[in-house]
């Protein structure tokens, strides 16, 4: 896949999961990929570290129409479900303040990654941003879907990950 691709395909879906013939849908059931990147407030954090939980990891960037859209159902989404999901908010190749600023103004609470040489996005085949993968407690892959989602789309998302003991 092209860094061209990723940086420049933002894009609002509207049908999320809908696209076919690879893209981060094609990854279900692979072991999650995980890569050591620092937080906005400069901690170092990974998916790795959250296995164990069910994670909903999020693909974004600033200058992304559809990601700024987004936004306020993962804040929502995060704090519902705070103890049972665990949200990673991956900005793609912007500074730390960048998106620490951008995430501050708008009131998330949840961490926010800054993976400046795009490893997840290349891992997670994102065909555009926002790119969301859902990880289950063991470290794979349950679902992987291109565009912005809904908070019902959250929820439906991570529902059947939830019911299992």
């Amino acid at each position: 896949m092209s860094l061209a691709l990723l940086t420049g395909g933002c894009y609002n879906a509207p049908d999320p999961g809908a696209l076919t013939g690879g893209g981060p849908g094609s990854l279900t059931g692979a072991p999650a990929q995980s890569f050591d990147v620092r937080r906005t407030d400069g901690r170092v954090d990974s998916l790795a570290q959250h296995r164990g939980s069910v994670v909903l990891l999020n693909l974004w960037a600033t200058w992304c129409p559809p990601c700024r859209d987004e936004l306020p159902a993962l804040e929502q989404f995060a704090r519902s479900y705070a103890g049972r999901v665990v949200v990673l908010g991956v900005d793609q190749g912007e500074s730390a303040s960048v998106a620490r600023d951008f995430a501050r103004a708008r009131g998330v609470t949840y961490p926010i990654l800054v993976d400046l040489s795009e490893q997840y996005g290349r891992a997670y085949q994102g065909l555009g941003l926002p790119t969301t993968v859902i990880v289950d407690r063991d470290g794979h892959v349950v679902r992987g879907i291109d565009g912005a989602m809904t908070l019902a789309q959250m929820r439906d998302a991570v529902a059947p990950i939830l019911a299992k003991p």
